[in-house]
């Protein structure tokens, strides 16, 4: 006999942390908890209010629903397929089910990364803030040995985010540290291209999501014309059918996208992604959507698997306070797991 029930959890941030559509002080998720007489699974339902598709008000009641459907047999395949247009709940469904049948219920896809033998090298998120702020961050992220920085743009003026950019390049070369920068949309499509010209002179990995997602022909235009490699993040979200996916990609044909499992359908829809992407040479990687360490373990585990020699956007598992403690740790630019230590979910 199996019980499904969710828990909300509110997230609360170490500081205020900037983006593009405002500063996070908080951040809601769930747990969805399987239990059965034998075993238990947890999954994460990694909701980000104002950029999930399924955002919505009756939130809570879509997860009761699918939990009722669960206690009432109905299969995990048919259920993520009926949950197409609720990617954060496709997502706890899909690990708390592996979560549930693995012999370690937070060890989804054993590996050498779960037997803590290898890491995943990630970048360092700086974000959004004053110049002062910005800078120390930086000087932090380099000191802690991560040699790929992504850093938030498009909150304070261009101007000091190019210097800011510049005064890394001055002591760092490109082979030295890789810079990425994430805009979250921030720029015009009719300014866009000029300062993509701007910051190709830094020698940039990438930049992701330059304008705000939905402006198809002009996010083509930008990725023909750019310099600079552009990456699709938000621009994947509400793309459901793979019919769709295609024609995104085959109309824009970005360098790279960046794949977030809790917005665009879990371990499946990425797979997804990941190789439709391949067949048309577009690279990609995967980044976390601000999830407790529970959804970053799953997704942690599964990006292992996917053998990426990019580093990965994994690295948030420090931004709360009050997070859950888990064997999940960041050392010298990478994310190790530590099988000794102990995980701290009571709910």
């Amino acid at each position: 006999m199996l019980a499904a029930t969710f828990k909300k959890h509110i997230l609360n941030f170490k500081r205020p942390s900037g983006t593009s559509r405002g500063v996070l002080n908080t951040k809601e998720t769930y747990f969805l908890i399987l239990r059965t007489d034998e075993s238990f699974g947890v999954g994460e339902c990694g909701l980000l209010r104002g950029l999930s598709i399924d955002d919505r008000p009756d939130y809570e009641e879509a997860l009761k629903s699918a939990c009722e459907n669960l206690e009432l047999g109905v299969n995990e395949a048919d259920l993520y397929e009926a949950l197409e247009e609720s990617p954060s709940i496709q997502f706890g469904v899909e690990t708390a089910f592996k979560s549930l049948h693995s012999k370690n219920p937070f060890v989804l896809f054993p590996s050498e990364f779960t037997h803590g033998e290898a890491a995943i090298p990630i970048n360092g998120l700086v974000w959004m803030g004053d110049k002062v702020f910005m800078r120390q961050q930086i000087s932090e992220k380099l000191k802690q040995g991560f040699t790929c920085i992504k850093m938030k743009i498009g909150a304070i003026d261009f101007k000091t985010e190019i210097e800011l950019l510049k005064s890394i390049r001055s002591e760092f070369s490109a082979s030295e540290v890789e810079l990425r920068v994430d805009a979250n949309g921030a720029f015009s499509p009719t300014e866009a291209l000029e300062k993509l010209k701007i910051l190709s002179d830094l020698q940039l990995h990438s930049i992701e999501q330059p304008i705000k997602q939905g402006q198809v022909p002009e996010m083509a235009r930008l990725c023909e014309d750019s310099p600079l490699p552009i990456a699709l993040d938000e621009e994947l979200i509400g793309v459901f059918s793979e019919e769709r996916k295609i024609k995104l990609l085959d109309t824009i044909k970005p360098q790279f996208i960046i794949l977030k499992p809790s917005l665009i359908g879990g371990f499946c829809g990425s797979d997804t992604w990941i190789n439709l992407a391949e067949k048309q040479n577009i690279g990609w990687w995967i980044t976390s959507a601000l999830e407790s360490n529970v959804g970053l373990n799953a997704i942690s585990q599964y990006t292992f698997t996917k053998n990426s020699k990019l580093p990965q956007g994994l690295g948030t598992g420090s931004l709360y306070t009050n997070n859950i403690d888990s064997p999940l740790e960041v050392k010298e630019g990478a994310l190790h797991y530590n099988p000794s230590a102990d995980w701290n979910f009571q709910f």
